[in-house]
């Protein structure tokens, strides 16, 4: 079955902090969200990540490897996190993302993964 990649992508400074009520029901939701999937059989990975300024990136001009502090670029935005999904197709895919719980105020980037063999 093909693989799809669900990209979480939000604005930190418009998340409700963790430990607000806000946060705690915000987190509740992404429990849920990551439950159905499980409970559908299409979840394959997922996981949080820290945050933005927590990152590094490595690039190797000239065969030299140079690393930064950060993301690869300045945005609003950051990514956040990620799902791998089971799914027949891109439809259902796109199903799956616009139930994000942040889906309001961030944006999911739906991508398929490159079947190996």
């Amino acid at each position: 079955m093909p693989q799809y990649m669900l990209l979480i992508y939000g604005d930190s400074n418009q998340a409700p902090a963790a430990d607000s009520p806000e946060g705690q029901a915000e987190f509740g939701r992404w429990m849920g969200y990551t439950q159905a999937m499980i409970d559908a059989g299409v979840f394959v990975a997922g996981d949080q990540l820290h945050p933005a300024d927590t990152a590094s990136t490595v690039r190797a001009p000239n065969g030299e490897r140079v690393v930064t502090d950060g993301p690869f670029a300045e945005t609003k935005e950051i990514l956040g996190g990620y799902y791998l999904l089971n799914l027949p197709d891109l439809d259902a895919a796109l199903t799956w993302a616009e139930q994000a719980p942040h889906i309001a105020r961030g944006s999911v980037e739906v991508r398929p993964v490159v079947a190996r063999g």
